[in-house]
């Protein structure tokens, strides 16, 4: 119910206030600042290159080409949407819920999850199928906050983002995936590099919480529009489609937008707000967030559906094959450059491809120790050290790993035409 969450929100009252506020560094102050700690988190992520970047990489459909097609961007602010409506009703913090949310999917790689299995396949080709992941968005968003994004301080040096615990916590737990009830933070904080896989834990704030449900009912509503809008849904999954509505939500309250007597359309705005309003009214901080045993169906039934109508659909298939080709092509180039690389003359290696080439000698400056290696300077007001070592193999594999990560659709194949063009 509203204001349930009060007690347990995170503000300088909660006993996890200190550890959530605490940053890696101390960070600079300003003057005349008028923002909490989670607000100047959240408009650190909004400045930074890596959220702008999400407007050009796809959510589940790749269409560069419309505007009305979900990009991981208009994602993000979905989450932050429902979020943030959540937070504020059941009294919790909407400064940390929204600064959590924004900047989520950082470190998302190009072209969706298809991108992120891609790159994880490639940072382990020797290992099993059931082999603990090597590369996750949720911890590559840490990874890109913690040491790739940098902002200039009022001198004009460039920093790391230097968020708090609590941002960079929900950063990493945020994985909507994981069908469960009850959701409830953990009580102690860790180190939040020790987290191995994607889900096993739970945020540290009821705020990381919000975001992680959230997420679900962000991604699971508006892929349906999407898939309608590409007709990836023809009549008999449509029909199933509103079979399954009508069966798990049409003994709701008569106040559902769904009940067995309307025979409307399936509308994606209108089951993300019953989606909303249903965790919100079942939720409380005995037992965590909670959908009630229909709401809890239907979502379990649309991830089925959404999987087997949608994310398989043979029309993603083929495009997933094209994107595979995209980013190991790239990948291939930059690991048969290394040995350039070390000796400290990759443009050489790379002068075929010169979009390409220029951004990646760029990334060796600001991220690695190839300055040692060549007569070039780190960029002027870089401050941060060296993340990659590029005589280490390994060390250089994720170098390269994480510059693909990085890219946006657009640019991806943009260098993958120049490697391929002759």
């Amino acid at each position: 119910m509203k204001n349930d969450f009060i007690m347990v929100r995170t503000d300088e009252l909660s006993r996890k206030w200190q550890k959530a506020v605490t940053r890696l560094a101390p960070i600079y102050a300003r003057g005349n600042d008028i923002r909490s700690e989670f607000e100047r988190d959240y408009t650190r992520l909004l400045h930074c290159q890596a959220y702008r970047r999400l407007k050009h990489k796809t959510q589940v459909f790749f269409a560069p080409h419309n505007d009305h097609v979900c990009t991981r961007m208009e994602h993000v602010g979905h989450v932050a949407s429902v979020a943030e409506t959540i937070a504020r009703h059941l009294g919790l913090n909407t400064d940390l819920t929204r600064a959590i949310a924004i900047g989520h999917d950082i470190g998302h790689a190009p072209f969706g999850h298809h991108g992120e299995d891609i790159l994880n396949n490639l940072l382990k080709p020797k290992e099993g199928a059931n082999a603990p992941k090597k590369f996750w968005h949720e911890r590559n968003s840490l990874f890109f906050a913690d040491y790739i994004e940098t902002l200039p301080d009022p001198n004009g040096h460039k920093r790391t983002l230097n968020l708090t615990y609590a941002v960079r916590d929900g950063l990493v737990c945020h994985c909507g995936e994981i069908d469960q009830q009850g959701v409830k933070p953990r009580e102690e904080p860790i180190d939040l590099y020790e987290i191995k896989q994607p889900g096993l834990v739970q945020p540290f704030t009821w705020e990381g919480c919000v975001v992680k449900v959230s997420d679900k009912i962000a991604f699971l509503g508006r892929d349906l529009e999407d898939a309608l809008l590409y007709h990836i849904l023809d009549y008999g999954s449509y029909r199933e489609l509103r079979e399954i509505v009508a069966e798990t939500l049409g003994l709701t309250k008569s106040g559902s937008s769904y009940s067995r007597r309307s025979g409307k359309a399936v509308n994606t705005t209108v089951l993300i707000n019953d989606m909303i309003v249903d965790l919100c009214e079942n939720s409380n901080p005995g037992e965590g967030l909670f959908f009630s045993e229909s709401y809890f169906r239907f979502i379990t039934e649309l991830k089925k559906f959404s999987y087997a109508n949608i994310y398989n659909h043979w029309r993603l298939v083929e495009f997933q094959k094209y994107a595979r080709n995209v980013l190991e092509t790239i990948f291939n180039t930059l690991m048969r450059a290394q040995i350039y690389v070390q000796k400290g003359n990759v443009e050489l290696q790379l002068l075929t491809y010169p979009r390409l080439g220029d951004e990646f000698s760029k990334w060796l400056l600001h991220y690695t120790n190839y300055a040692e290696r060549t007569n070039q300077k780190k960029p002027l007001n870089f401050e941060t050290s060296a993340v990659f070592d590029i005589f280490d193999n390994e060390s250089y594999k994720k170098c390269v790993i994480e510059f693909i990560s990085g890219c946006t659709d657009d640019f991806a194949i943009e260098c993958f035409n120049e490697i391929i063009s002759f």
